[in-house]
Order: structure tokens, then sequence, then C-alpha cells
């Protein structure tokens, strides 16, 4: 799944430049939207980002680009590889790369297994 995001001055810090935070909230988004979208019966919940790591200072005006990207499915987890790029994926190399893992729930909070598909 790709989605994109444009760098708005509320979502820079003092110095001009993306939150982390921000685009930590924009890859846990995009990663549960693509999540649900495979899995559209489940109750996902963040459990895991395996790493943080930004490699390049994001701007004003900026228009990012997030892919999501299945990369493992457990008994009740399943984890999304996410990549982030400035504009258009492949024009160069990632600015940001994590992988995210979700777990299914059920209405009481308790884990489930994934439907078998």
């Amino acid at each position: 799944m790709e989605t994109h995001r444009l760098v708005l001055p509320e979502d820079l810090n003092q110095y001009g430049f993306l939150f982390g935070g921000r685009l930590l909230s924009w890859v846990d988004e995009a990663s549960w939207i693509a999540a649900s979208l495979d899995f559209p019966e489940c109750r996902f919940v963040t459990i895991a980002m395996d790493q943080v790591i930004f490699r390049h200072s994001v701007g004003e005006g900026t228009i990012l680009s997030i892919h999501s990207q299945k990369s493992s499915v457990g008994k009740t987890s399943i984890t999304y590889e996410v990549l982030v790029y400035r504009g258009h994926a492949g024009a160069g190399p990632p600015i940001f790369s994590t992988h995210v893992t979700f777990v299914n729930l059920d209405e009481a909070g308790v884990k489930v297994p994934l439907p078998v598909s």
C-alpha cells in the first residue's frame, strides 16, 4: 500500500524540520491501514516498531511517499515493512524505514488468532 503526506508548517519543529514523532504517527497510521485492508475483520493495535532511524531531515512543502508491505504473518500478529521516500518512491534512498508489528485483539483486549486466508 502506498500513501502520501504533505509536510505543513504545523508538522515542523523549532528548527524548521519535520518532527520525528509526526513521521512516526504517519508511519503507524499507514501501516495500520494496510493491515486493516489485508484483514478487515481484525482489531489491530501496534505492539512494536523495530528501529527508529531518521536518515535525512525533511522541510516544509516536502511530499512524502509512505510504502507499507506485509513482511511476516504470525498466529496473532502481522508485521509490515515501511519505507518513506521524498517525492516518488525510488527517486532516491528512503529517508526512513522500519518494521511495524500489530497484534489482533478481541473486544476484551486479549490476543486472538488471525483469520486463515
